[in-house]
């Protein structure tokens, strides 16, 4: 079958596995969008973090709008009709496949997460079984992640591929290679991909307000969290590979393709989370 039925799924809530007591990434990141799929020790890290930065939240949603323009454009002007969405986190409004089918209703989408948590969540909220799918999966290991039996039935690797890959890296760390893990990603998409990244960048010593408080928020995440990085611009540009980058290039997120110009946020946060897309050739 190519899913389980899920009317034959019991409900287990936190699912086996999940320790409700510690803090993880992706119920952190649904906290921050003022998300109800958290619990207590997720919100403390919200609260610890508004101590450092108290406009945090608006990065998650900035993230947000950036995985909504990004999605049209990958459908609507690149012709883009598979995604595949890899540190997927929590559902939340603007899901990949809900925007994506505005504009193509056969666009195929494949969420993946290392959360349980994620997995419980996404199940239940994919009303349409035909054109998406949630797996579990870690980024970390990108080939068990492309040779998921799910992934492809779902994704034909011989067609474009819409690559996502939004605010994850960052919680690589860098004895866990996150440049090889992209790059095993971008080797395994045929040309016509696009690969979208998002990713904190630590500031230049001449934004020095901004850097201390990105080295501070950096301290917090990996004292709290046990991961989150904050990496100079080369480090992240280096990530899309030989690819063709996309005007306007890297860039702070409400800074790429703004759907009205007053959009472009220049608050704390702005040059501390950037984001691009590339295409393959």
């Amino acid at each position: 079958m190519a899913r389980e039925d899920r009317s034959r799924r019991e409900a287990k809530y936190p699912p086996p596995g999940v320790d409700a007591k510690a803090p993880n990434v992706a119920r952190v990141y649904d906290a921050f969008l003022g998300g109800k799929d958290n619990f207590a020790a997720d919100r403390q890290v919200v609260e610890f973090a508004l101590r450092v930065t108290p406009n945090a939240p608006a990065a998650a949603r900035a993230n947000r709008a950036f995985l909504r323009r990004t999605v049209r454009y990958l459908v609507a002007e690149a012709g883009i009709t598979q995604i595949l969405d890899i540190g997927s986190g929590l559902p939340a409004p603007g899901n990949v496949h809900e925007v994506a089918r505005e504009i193509n209703p056969s666009v195929r989408t494949v969420y993946v997460d290392n959360d349980p948590v994620v997995y419980t969540h996404g199940q239940a909220a994919l009303a349409d079984a035909r054109t998406t799918e949630v797996i579990t999966g870690d980024v970390r290991r990108p080939t068990e992640v492309v040779d998921h039996p799910l992934v492809r039935q779902f994704i034909d690797f011989r067609q474009p591929v819409g690559l996502l890959l939004l605010a994850v890296l960052h919680h690589i760390s860098d004895d866990e290679d996150p440049s090889g893990v992209v790059a095993a990603l971008r080797d395994a998409m045929p040309a016509g991909s696009h690969l979208v990244i998002s990713s904190f960048r630590m500031p230049g010593t001449d934004l020095a307000e901004q850097r201390a408080k990105a080295i501070e928020m950096e301290r917090l995440f990996h004292d709290r969290l046990g991961s989150g990085r904050w990496r100079p611009e080369e480090t992240i540009r280096g990530w899309f590979g030989d690819w063709d980058m996309l005007p306007p290039g890297l860039v702070p997120l409400s800074s790429w393709r703004p759907n009205e110009p007053g959009e472009v946020a220049q608050d704390m946060t702005c040059h501390s989370f950037v984001g691009g897309v590339a295409r393959k050739n």
